[in-house]
């Protein structure tokens, strides 16, 4: 009997002992579940994309190694084209050349970006950026490709030169730093030789000027009122200096603040049309006009002094 008790007792320890097992192992089963769909979790929620990683490896090398950094954020942009960090892989390329004093090939990575990536929110500082190498270009007197050395001769003037050239005398006075319209036999001239042209979208209120077929500037500008901007192909007929505004029974003279013209006028082959100043402080880009194309003064004196008579226009809607 007593046998029999102590046999009892055991079995249902063994009972116990066993059901306690199985519940540390379920528990332990439990954990490896969470722990799984943690890493998995983790997995997916990855603080970084791809590309952004590839990119800050690139930068990370810039400043002491800016030609392997080059090579890095070209495979940036050849890995993944269709992200932002190959738009920002461009412009740290053109950065990274504007830093070694390379105009040429930051201009062409600057282009790179304008072209490839149309819509990119840098492409504004790329076009600022491109712009201010152009220029700079033009208005200084280092040589360049679309620019010939010019020796004066006897019985030269500088309205005779330009003509010669199809030219401004304004541009040929800037580029030779020349404070007046006299010259000597002998003299050196840096003349440009670049025909230039402008393109107007009327959509996006912007006027690019080019030369020789290449992106030179993109100007924001204003247009007429009501649909009044002429579409076509026009040209350039006179350029006006302080220009008087002859409006419907008045004359309104260069300077007045009644005078809408500002201070510079490009006429158009489209009779009483133009490219001309404001005086007006608002944002440029409005349909306000009464048909012309209006710039900020600064830019259309800018605009004035490249562009000759006979430069080609072309305007879209």
């Amino acid at each position: 009997m007593r046998r029999n008790f102590i046999i009892g007792i055991l079995i249902v320890l063994a009972i116990f002992f066993i059901m306690k097992m199985g519940h540390s192992k379920k528990q332990a089963g439990s954990g490896a579940e969470v722990e799984v769909e943690a890493k998995a979790e983790a997995k997916v929620s990855s603080p970084l994309p791809e590309s952004e990683i590839a990119l800050n490896m690139a930068l990370e090398i810039k400043t002491n190694n800016p030609e392997q950094a080059v090579e890095a954020l070209d495979k940036v942009i050849a890995d993944f084209p269709q992200t932002i960090e190959a738009e920002k892989a461009i412009i740290t390329i053109a950065d990274i050349y504007n830093k070694g004093q390379d105009t040429d090939m930051e201009k062409q990575a600057l282009n790179r970006l304008i072209e490839q990536y149309p819509n990119s929110e840098l492409k504004e500082k790329a076009l600022d950026r491109v712009a201010t190498i152009n220029l700079d270009s033009f208005f200084s007197r280092a040589p360049t490709a679309n620019s010939i050395i010019y020796e004066v001769q006897p019985g030269d003037s500088l309205y005779k030169i330009a003509k010669q050239y199809h030219t401004n005398v304004e541009l040929i006075q800037k580029t030779n730093n020349l404070n007046s319209s006299l010259i000597k036999p002998g003299m050196k001239l840096k003349v440009i030789t670049s025909v230039f042209s402008l393109f107007v979208s009327k959509t996006d209120c912007l006027m690019t000027l080019k030369a020789d077929g290449e992106l030179v500037k993109v100007y924001k500008i204003g247009i007429g009122r009501d649909n009044s901007t002429p579409v076509g192909q026009f040209k350039i007929v006179n350029r006006i200096i302080s220009p008087v505004w002859y409006k419907t029974g008045a004359i309104v003279p260069a300077g007045s603040a009644e005078n809408i013209l500002g201070t510079r006028w490009l006429g158009l082959s489209e009779p009483g049309y133009g490219i001309h100043g404001t005086v007006d402080n608002q944002p440029i880009q409005q349909q306000k006009t009464q048909g012309c194309v209006r710039m900020m003064n600064d830019q259309v004196e800018e605009l004035f002094v490249i562009v000759p008579v006979g430069t080609e226009i072309v305007i879209v809607d």
